[in-house]
């Protein structure tokens, strides 16, 4: 119940709003081969879902986990990209290094914005 709530935090749903429409922008404006609107949703969901907790596994080296924490990184910057385009445009594949490497950095860039549990105003007044 608690992580449903974590998911469900207004501040939380807006950032990922915002990171999701300048996907759906940049996948209009620049017209990759790689780069569409429905791989643009699949990623930035499994982002928003499993990103912070990894991050919070690494953080805590709770080291049972590391497997798994890196299985979801894995799955939701290349493993997901990859079976969507295998089946859609295998073509598109040749942008995979390029993907891997900007996907691992907004994957854990947006682990550490949503890594905090709770109201944006406690997150805004800790110092």
């Amino acid at each position: 119940m608690d992580a449903l709530r974590e998911y469900l935090r207004p501040w939380k749903l807006a950032t990922l709003a915002i990171g999701l429409a300048l996907l759906l922008v940049g996948a209009d404006y620049y017209h990759a081969p790689d780069w569409d609107y429905r791989i643009s949703f699949i990623m930035a969901i499994l982002t928003y879902l499993t990103a912070p907790w990894t991050v919070r596994v690494f953080m805590a080296r709770r080291w049972r986990m590391v497997p798994l924490g890196l299985f979801f990184y894995y799955f939701t910057v290349d493993g997901c990209y990859w079976l969507y385009w295998s089946a859609v445009n295998p073509e598109a594949l040749d942008m995979r290094e390029a993907n891997f490497y900007a996907s691992s950095c907004l994957y854990f860039l947006c682990g550490f914005v949503w890594l905090h549990n709770g109201p944006l105003k406690h997150l805004l007044a800790r110092r």
